[in-house]
């Protein structure tokens, strides 16, 4: 334990008062039946925020919340131009919003003709571009097609298109823009491997990123690492974003998000020291956590060992978080992490522990309890044994008296060992001995 932190006594007080099951103090009004759909999906913009919506309306479980989401997404869709989604929407939608919401055959003829006419005029422009050999002129006609292929739902195309225009880079502020545009469209893919590719490529060029700049590519690593379950590389790069980020990147995410996926991942593979250095006491990340109370108090529970309202945060944050299209999949890993590390934190501090008052302190029952305890300690993460009979973990503190005398006694055998081997040599040299090498016949 740190010096800053609780004393063993002061956290049992902690403890009791709150295992008790009185503490009020924070409770979530919200939860995953809820969700405010619309205040949701105005954090987003651009083509993430449609594949959310269709998301949530995938995965929600409610009717309701279902309709609406396919509603905002089917008006959205008609402020673009891809007609592809356009058609995923309509299908799902299977015509129960009424004929407002069906299939618009005129809107699609009407988009895919003009679609048409421009890949036409893109092709000609980029011909001549060619011809002439202006490489600015070809870098911007190549980066055109990937705006042209991204905007029609073609994310293959576009990513080719924009990885093309690395040949006719000629600043690092090209690069860059290169870059960004491959690692949005391969987060649209779910590419994760070409997004930290392209971030490590952008960050060879720091003379030219802009505070704001480091901000997205920090975002994209992190989701990069988050999607590949590496939580504790994660947590600091999303530790790291900057107050520039704002609203700068809500095509991929939303400063919300920032807060809620550092914040979990922290908390699943930060210790105590860690915890308290990099996140609590961060002053940039501490503007994303203003964003998100509930992230906020969750953290500061977990480190002031409050643990049945930590446990009800997460309880209610719940729902929410299964509905998010980068944390879902994480969920259940990232609560199981968290809580393993609340039991192990409670029993730290104490030789003995009454499993009854750690069981109400985590909301659930003895047997219970005694199963996950009995994994910690078969996994080496808690040193101590369960009594079942009187329901009480004790912790298993080392023989301080015998590992002196075993040090010791090492020790004294290692001391020996080199004044022996010293001696020889001393005697070596002393007496001028060499071996002679052999003669090979």
């Amino acid at each position: 334990m740190d010096n800053e932190e609780e004393t063993p006594e002061q956290m049992m007080d902690e403890i009791y008062a709150n295992g008790g099951g009185d503490d009020k103090r924070y409770r979530l009004v919200v939860n995953g039946e809820q969700l405010d759909v619309e205040a949701y999906a105005a954090l987003y913009s651009g083509r993430t925020k449609i594949v959310r919506l269709l998301f949530i309306a995938d995965h929600c479980g409610n009717p309701m919340m279902r309709s609406e989401t396919l509603r905002m997404a089917y008006d959205e869709i008609k402020k673009r131009e891809d007609t592809q989604l356009f058609r995923e929407v309509v299908q799902k939608i299977d015509g129960t919003l009424g004929p407002a919401y069906g299939m618009d055959s005129a809107w699609i003829d009407s988009v895919e003709r003009r679609a048409e006419q421009k890949k036409d005029k893109l092709e000609n422009e980029l011909n001549a571009y060619r011809t002439n050999l202006i490489k600015e002129s070809i870098r911007m006609g190549f980066n055109d097609f990937g705006d042209f292929y991204y905007a029609h739902g073609a994310l293959g195309d576009a990513f080719k298109s924009y990885i093309r225009t690395r040949d006719y880079c000629t600043t690092a502020k090209h690069i860059i823009h290169m870059c960004l545009n491959a690692i949005l469209v391969s987060i649209e893919m779910g590419q994760f491997s070409h997004v930290t590719s392209y971030v490590s490529k952008a960050e060879l060029t720091p003379e030219a990123l802009e505070p704001v700049t480091v901000a997205k590519l920090r975002c994209a690593a992190g989701l990069a690492y988050l999607e590949v379950k590496k939580y504790k590389l994660a947590a600091r790069k999303f530790l790291e974003v900057g107050p520039e980020l704002g609203n700068n990147y809500t095509e991929v995410i939303a400063p919300q998000d920032v807060a809620t996926y550092g914040g979990l991942c922290a908390l699943a593979s930060f210790d105590r020291t860690e915890l308290k250095n990099k996140v609590i006491d961060n002053s940039n990340f501490k503007n994303f956590l203003e964003l998100v109370p509930e992230v906020r108090e969750l953290i500061n529970d977990f480190y002031s060992s409050h643990y049945a309202s930590c446990l009800d945060y997460l309880g209610n944050l719940k729902a929410n978080l299964l509905l998010d299209i980068h944390l879902h999949d994480h969920v259940e890993t990232l609560y199981n992490e968290i809580r393993h590390k609340a039991l192990i934190q409670y029993t730290h501090p104490f030789v003995s522990v009454d499993l009854r008052m750690m069981a109400n302190a985590f909301k659930t029952s003895v047997a219970g309890l005694e199963k996950e305890l009995e994994a910690l300690i078969t996994n080496n993460q808690i040193q101590a044994r369960i009594d079942s009979h009187n329901k009480i973990l004790y912790a298993r503190h080392a023989d301080q008296r015998n590992v002196t005398f075993q040090r010791v006694l090492q020790t004294g055998s290692e001391f020996d060992r080199d004044v022996r081997a010293m001696l020889l040599r001393a005697n070596i040299i002393k007496y001028d001995f060499h071996q002679k090498q052999s003669r090979k016949i």
